[in-house]
């Protein structure tokens, strides 16, 4: 009886859980993913895009793609990733912002790595503000900055497919070669360790701010990064309203 008891008082306090069929309708809004690179934002942005058919807007994928031109403005972006520096916030504004104004944005997005600074967060207020709209949850994935260190330096990605490896922990099977396409991996030049603390540095400097602006405004939710995975997820899930795992 005892234990009936303690599992139906569980039950009772646990967060619902939602259909699954039903999260690709839930009106969560605008979500921004904040947290140090390697810190895991990037892999709970685009888990949760899957669940609930938001897109996963990364600044990083936005300058990367840039990178990958050969114009002006790729050179440009490529000069601050190369030394270890974020895009100036006039360009990034300017970048972000025209990305919200597709169409799979409009009903709700998560964005990762936007904004950096106050000066990026305002300017995403005011756009939001004149469309009636406003962000609805701050997530904020946090890490020691040596474990961020070794997680960066380690890893390597696939350039044809977007695969993320790591050769410490997540090794593919065959030496360089991408598991899922067969195609050659590579590291990204901006993740040689001293370019990475480099990195850590400069969000500690410009990012921090945000924690508590969006303290202020009750939409931080703090996430340990350091957790297992699957509690990680359950987390994320339960302050996004998407239910409990547990």
């Amino acid at each position: 009886m005892a234990a009936e008891t303690k599992a139906e008082a569980k039950a009772t306090n646990a967060p619902d859980r939602m259909d699954i069929r039903n999260l690709k309708t839930r009106n969560i809004g605008p979500v921004i993913l904040l947290g140090p690179p390697g810190a895991g934002k990037g892999t709970q942005a685009k888990r949760v895009s899957a669940i609930t058919g938001f897109p996963h807007i990364a600044s990083g994928d936005i300058f990367r793609a840039i990178q990958r031109e050969d114009t002006p403005l790729a050179h440009k972006v490529r000069s601050f990733y190369d030394r270890g520096e974020f895009v100036p916030d006039e360009l990034t504004i300017s970048l972000v912002l025209a990305r919200l104004e597709e169409p799979d944005a409009k009903r709700g997005f998560l964005l990762d790595g936007f904004p950096r600074t106050l000066v990026q967060a305002a300017a995403l207020d005011n756009a939001l503000t004149e469309e009636g709209r406003k962000v609805d949850v701050t997530l904020y994935v946090t890490a020691p900055t040596e474990m961020l260190v070794d997680r960066i330096a380690s890893r390597i990605i696939c350039p044809n497919c977007g695969a993320i490896y790591n050769a410490a922990t997540n090794p593919p099977r065959l030496d360089n070669i991408c598991d899922k396409c067969g195609h050659a991996l590579e590291r990204r030049s901006d993740e040689e360790a001293e370019t990475v603390r480099t990195r850590l540095e400069a969000f500690n400097r410009q990012t921090e701010p945000l924690v508590q602006y969006y303290r202020e405004r009750g939409t931080l939710v703090q996430i340990d990064g350091t957790l297992p995975m699957e509690h990680v997820e359950d987390l994320v899930d339960r302050a996004l309203g998407l239910g409990s795992r547990r």
